[in-house]
């Protein structure tokens, strides 16, 4: 009858396991679609200041394909998995 009580643990250890792997997972994501927004949302800044431009139209048209291309990469990757 004691045999039941190691089958539970070894469950709540996958259990854990596959929460942690599932948060590295998505955090992972997160930080990688943070860093394609703010990479393009910095060469729109740039852009605009080397043209010289009074209103911030590269910065918002590259912000724009920042969010784009994350969410692009965010698909592929649940796609993948």
């Amino acid at each position: 009858m004691k045999e039941p009580a190691p089958q539970k643990q070894k469950n709540q250890k996958n259990q854990l396991n596959k929460g942690i792997q599932d948060f590295g997972k998505y955090s992972g994501l997160a930080f990688q679609m943070l860093v394609i927004i703010a990479v393009m949302t910095w060469l729109g800044v740039k852009l605009d200041k080397i043209l010289g431009l009074s209103t911030p139209v590269f910065t918002i048209i590259m912000s724009l394909l920042g969010v784009f291309a994350g969410i692009y990469t965010a698909i592929k990757d649940f796609i993948k998995h």
